[in-house]
């Protein structure tokens, strides 16, 4: 109780964990099936040579492919034929069993970059897929993941979200500022610089612009920020807490916790601050509402019972219920883009762990163990999680599939980096 109370005071983000119990019932990217998939060099098609360029597109989606869970990733390169049907021979690749084939090439014009890029099927020897794809040299690692997003969409019926962007709390610079990066590390870029403490981003679901909670004025204040202008606006101001910001799914509403009556409660208001509604009211410490896929429930944590819970509640303040019914300090939800599992955070030992479970409440799983986890946040398609971890004493911001598989960090840097959130498609 004291740590909880102490925690929402100090704006420290609260996540637990829980011994598995069930299987996970919405695994979507498994790695217990792999089809091998081979990545071949990519070619010089027009232009000037440019390795790095080769080099970073093989790269990209080798990581891409191999965290999706769906492939095993042949290293090998038998052939340098051409890149489209009737260039190449198939049999060279097919000769370590692999199933799948991306071919790719690259032109050069000044500082203008065009990637052409194909999936075959060398079972069938014909081509699955193609794209040509367009920018600056310095887009070569967006243009591959893309190319990744299609493969994904072309053999599963639904686009990867290797495109997107992490938001996420670090401390390189000796204050907690806002960073943003590419998902898997690459192009950080420094958001917020008010040598203050910044936390708890959440996207809008446009993906261009994000709410967070700074100290830059010495209150827990919550504010709007446009991510490729800059612009700022203030969103709630009120005194004391205003806290654990999360959008709406239709980014017309923003539920956080506030304390300007008391006790930190849940309200929800409208992105220029306007209060719309309250939605708990108890003598309880109550933070970290989450929306439902559909906007209508929000899950959130309370300390009713004494000890942090979970609870979901309609959008609307009715059928109050509690979630999580083991574990003696559950916190930081936040629900699967397909609106059937919860993500959370249980305290276990010195550390915390992350669950999930169903949003009946049956399905508990752990689905970490090293080192204490916390922060967990979906990719948008559901696949894959972000989340901070303390391993070897450094914070960093790490990524899993959904099932817990694949854990690789994508933090590069020395500092602390917490408070991870995947941006919307």
């Amino acid at each position: 109780m004291i740590r909880f109370m102490v925690g929402v005071a100090l704006l420290l983000t609260m996540v637990a964990s829980a011994p598995a119990q069930e299987s996970y019932l919405e695994v979507t990217a498994s790695g217990s099936s792999q089809s091998s998939l081979a990545v071949a060099t990519p070619l010089r098609l027009e232009g000037k040579e440019n390795p790095e360029v080769a080099r970073e597109v093989a790269e990209v989606l080798a990581f891409d492919m191999t965290l999706s869970g769906l492939f095993q990733v042949a290293a090998k390169d038998p052939e340098r034929g051409g890149i489209r049907p009737g260039e190449f021979s198939y049999a060279p690749w097919k000769v370590g069993g692999a199933k799948l084939l991306v071919k790719s090439g690259y032109s050069i014009t000044g500082d203008r970059l065009t990637l052409e890029l194909r999936l075959y099927d060398l079972l069938l020897e014909k081509q699955v897929t193609a794209k040509r794809l367009a920018g600056s040299i310095k887009d070569v690692r967006r243009l591959a993941h893309a190319f990744s997003d299609e493969i994904l969409r072309t053999l599963t019926g639904q686009s990867g979200p290797f495109t997107g962007k992490i938001a996420f709390v670090s401390k390189r610079t000796g204050n907690k500022e806002i960073y943003l990066m590419d998902y898997d590390g690459h192009n950080p870029q420094q958001l917020t610089k008010n040598r203050s403490i910044n936390l708890n981003p959440d996207f809008f679901p446009n993906g261009r612009e994000i709410v967070y909670t700074t100290y830059k004025n010495r209150n827990p204040d919550l504010y709007r920020r446009e991510l490729y202008t800059g612009a700022e606006a203030k969103v709630s101001t009120q005194r004391g807490l205003n806290v654990t910001a999360s959008v709406a799914p239709g980014g017309e509403k923003i539920a956080l916790a506030m304390s300007k009556e008391g006790h930190s409660q849940i309200y929800i208001i409208n992105p220029q601050g306007k209060q719309l509604a309250r939605l708990t009211n108890s003598s309880a410490l109550e933070v970290s509402p989450a929306w439902s896929p559909d906007g209508k429930q929000i899950a959130f944590v309370s300390d009713r019972l004494g000890k942090p819970q979970i609870f979901v509640v309609n959008s609307d303040g009715s059928e109050l219920r509690r979630l999580t019914t083991s574990g003696a300090y559950n916190v930081e939800p936040r629900w699967s883009p397909r609106g059937k599992v919860i993500a959370y955070c249980r305290q276990m030992g010195g550390g915390f762990q992350i669950f999930l479970i169903n949003t009946d409440g049956s399905g508990n799983v752990q689905i970490t163990s090293e080192g204490s986890n916390e922060h967990p946040r979906w990719s948008p398609d559901g696949r894959f999680i972000t989340f901070s971890s303390k391993r070897g004493g450094k914070e960093s911001v790490y990524v899993m599939r959904a099932d817990g598989s694949g854990q690789t960090k994508v933090s590069q840097n020395g500092g602390s980096d917490t408070h991870p959130v995947w941006s919307p498609r």
